[in-house]
């Protein structure tokens, strides 16, 4: 129906129409100074409908399954299209808003006329008469306000405004149809309790869905937009009370126009409000999971794909109504919170972190942390909370990281490989090592460090030969420092950088003689998405949080993974082969999940931080330790983190079980697979001289010790073995992670 024909069949151009205008020009002309031949023009010369912007609305973060874990808004909002509104929703506003809402052209001649009538006498706004159309245009003037000025006259309670309203309405009544005005009114107006629009409402009332509301509801919500705020469920007893008063009416009205029976409002009217409020928590700390919503609110923020600028994309995530559909596997986020919770806790000063990536894609799987997310109390540093994303960069809210330590071998292991070493091929190695010599950074600038003496760590014995394998497995400083030597640093550095690694706080990699000990501060997340490259067979995937992005308008934009070959295909088999053995033979011994594969443990220099970093061919993760205080001032020894003791933690003692736990849990549905097989005709046949004779050994050695420790051996040393373990965290003749000469760094501040 158009407005001519409505205006016309209600007679606005008649008597009763001229009779109106007067009365609604009257004031405007004694006050306003409206000349009297444009009274006429009023409601003839109409302005273009109100200027439209889109309204807020929620941003959701979704996990892989479809499931919203976190949310962002500033309105909580969700617009529906009317079909998506139960049709006993659309009949109960209707009825209490503006019964004859499909009959007039956005002016009800008999409201409005008794309305004026009232206010005139009163000389101000005293009776409503609005019809649903005209509260639609308020709401949009005051959706769209781009100052408070402007929405203080959106809201002014004087005849000036009402004309206005009068007048936008019926340009409204000719932009759209009946039923696209009730779909805008439904979806800008406010219920209370938060909620904005009839989707966030009924979700809000009754955990439902607006599509799914019964009389009952239906009557409740309705009753409600009169009177938000006073009819608030939330805010206690007499709110509700209130609010079941205004169910009640519109009840009354609905049986009054005949769209239900009289049957139908007795007992929907004897029946309680049944409110089941549903919390809607905005924000990462009152995510499901916080700091995976972290890491993806800090990509949003900080990725030009979203927007120009910072402030920009805020906006657009905070008001957006995007729809992000995230990596995040809830069994493998639950597998890696649930293994860090066994082992430390919320209170402990000492924090645990994990990420888990998966190879081929970088999609990461989950991001945990022994800390609750958000403040403590008092905004204390040390507590139960942080706020920083342990396992993420700065650039996704982290901190400085943690040095990731013997970590940081592989690269070094991938370089000789790359350069033609073989299985077996290896050389002889001092006691200690001073690399005051043949060291260069990519620059081409002699970085030696003549002043620094590497010492092998318990376990590695005073010398001797290693091969390429037994280096690893043992994890021993000296040979790796050689060997980086033999391949070149700078070669080690770019393989390193082809795998992604970069610093955590954002500043260049240091390149120094130390890099395949790990002098870099890392996070988690980086270091797992370097290793998940191994088991990809050497692809490289940068680390993928958001997956798809579905816009307001359902526009769907998909985020690739972004992948890249970082070394051969032949390399990165080989050198899952060498990492295998670190649970076999090497540093992880005894530990296991039941699956193929590979990884390597990492103890930084007096016990400041622990790791450890492994992969299958379906899932990699990096699991970090070190002080939250500091990790320099406060070095993990002689502590007690969660239930247990530690002498000193190393990369096998505490992120080790960490890892292997959660990845049992997290692979529990996943079938196992293993890696693929080396070429031997390439890697194969290498040979370090007198390592055969030192290995038989060392062998013998072991066999002498297990029967010694099975008659009891020396009375003394045995008899206080216990003992021992307590005071230094570990048994006298377990293999122990290397460790290396103090090295001064900057301190890691966590705050």
């Amino acid at each position: 129906m158009t407005v001519l024909r409505s205006v016309g069949a209600l007679g606005l151009a008649g008597a009763l129409g001229g009779v109106l205008t007067a009365a609604l020009a009257a004031p405007v002309v004694s006050g306003g100074g409206l000349a009297a031949k444009n009274v006429a023009n009023t409601f003839v010369d109409l302005p273009p409908a109100p200027r439209e912007e889109p309204l807020d609305q929620v941003t959701r973060l979704l996990d892989k399954d479809g499931r919203t874990f976190a949310q962002f808004y500033e309105a909580n909002r969700t617009a529906v299209p009317l079909r998506a509104v139960a049709p006993v929703m659309r009949k109960a506003i209707v009825a209490i808003e503006d019964a004859r809402f499909y009959e007039h052209g956005g002016l009800d001649i008999r409201g409005t006329f008794r309305a004026l009538l009232t206010n005139t006498q009163a000389g101000g706004i005293k009776q409503g008469g609005s019809s649903l159309t005209q509260q639609l245009v308020k709401n949009i003037l005051i959706e769209s306000a781009r100052s408070e000025a402007e929405r203080d006259r959106a809201r002014a309670p004087n005849l000036a405004r009402k004309i206005t309203e009068l007048r936008l309405a019926l340009a409204l009544e000719k932009k759209y149809r009946k039923d696209e005005i009730l779909e805008r009114y439904l979806n800008i107006a406010y219920f209370g309790a938060g909620a904005h629009g009839v989707e966030a409402a009924a979700r809000r009332f009754f955990s439902t869905s607006a599509s799914r509301l019964t009389l009952g509801q239906a009557a409740t919500l309705a009753g409600a937009v009169r009177m938000p705020y006073s009819t608030d469920p939330s805010l206690g007893r007499d709110h509700r009370e209130r609010l079941k008063t205004r169910r009640d009416l519109v009840l009354d009205r609905m049986a009054g126009l005949k769209l239900i029976s009289p049957q139908e409002a007795a007992s929907a009217k004897a029946a309680p409000l049944a409110i089941r409020l549903r919390p809607e928590p905005g924000g990462c700390e009152q995510s499901t999971y916080p700091f995976y919503c972290l890491y993806v609110q800090r990509e949003l923020l900080s990725n030009p794909v979203f927007g120009n600028t910072e402030a920009e994309r805020r906006t657009r995530m905070a008001r957006g109504g995007l729809t992000i559909r995230t990596s995040l596997d809830p069994i493998a986020q639950r597998a890696a919170e649930q293994a860090i919770r066994r082992h430390v806790w919320p209170e402990d000063t000492e924090v645990a972190a994990e990420a888990m990536v998966e190879p081929r894609t970088g999609r990461i799987r989950a991001i945990a942390a022994s800390k609750r997310f958000g403040r403590n109390p008092g905004n204390r540093k040390n507590g139960p909370k942080t706020t920083f994303n342990l396992a993420a960069d700065v650039a996704h809210g982290g901190g400085q990281g943690f040095q990731a330590g013997s970590t940081f071998k592989v690269f070094t292991l991938a370089t000789a490989l790359q350069q033609g070493w073989r299985f077996g091929d290896g050389f002889n190695t001092p006691g200690e090592l001073v690399p005051g010599q043949g060291y260069r950074d990519c620059a081409g600038h002699a970085v030696n460090d003549p002043d620094t003496r590497i010492l092998n760590a318990t376990g590695e014995g005073s010398g001797g030969p290693h091969s390429i394998e037994t280096g690893t497995w043992k994890s021993v400083n000296i040979f790796y420092m050689m060997l980086e030597r033999k391949v070149g640093l700078c070669n080690v550095v770019r393989t390193a950088k082809a795998l992604g690694i970069a610093r955590a706080d954002g500043e260049p990699l240091k390149e120094v003689p130390t890099f395949t000990l790990g002098v870099n501060e890392m996070d988690p997340v980086t270091v797992a998405a370097a290793f998940a490259a191994f088991a990809a067979r050497g692809i490289y995937c940068r680390p993928l949080a958001i997956v798809e992005i579905i816009g307001r308008d359902g526009r769907r934009t998909h985020v690739p993974p972004a992948c890249e070959r970082a070394i051969e295909e032949e390399v990165a088999d080989a050198v899952n082969y060498v990492l295998e053995g670190v649970f076999s033979k090497g540093t992880m011994q005894g530990q296991s999940i039941g699956r193929p594969a590979a990884g390597k443990t990492g103890t930084n220099n007096g016990y400041t931080s622990a790791w450890f970093a492994g992969y299958t061919p379906a899932l990699a993760a990096a699991v970090s330790v070190g002080d939250i205080r500091g990790s320099y001032r406060f070095p993990l020894q002689g502590v007690q983190i969660g239930n247990d003791y530690y002498g000193a933690v190393q990369g096998a003692s505490l992120p080790g079980p960490i890892w292997v736990e959660s990845m049992e849990s997290a692979l529990r549905d996943v079938e196992p697979k293993g890696f693929s097989a080396p070429d031997m005709a390439r890697f194969g046949g290498g040979n370090t001289p007198g390592l055969e004779q030192a290995l038989a050994e060392e062998e013998r050695k072991r066999r002498e010790a297990e029967q010694g420790r099975g008659r009891g051996g020396h009375p003394f040393f045995w008899g206080r073995r216990r003992l021992f373990e307590w005071l230094v965290g570990q048994s006298p003749l377990e293999t122990s992670e290397p460790r290396r000469p103090f090295e001064p760094r900057r301190p890691f501040e966590r705050g």
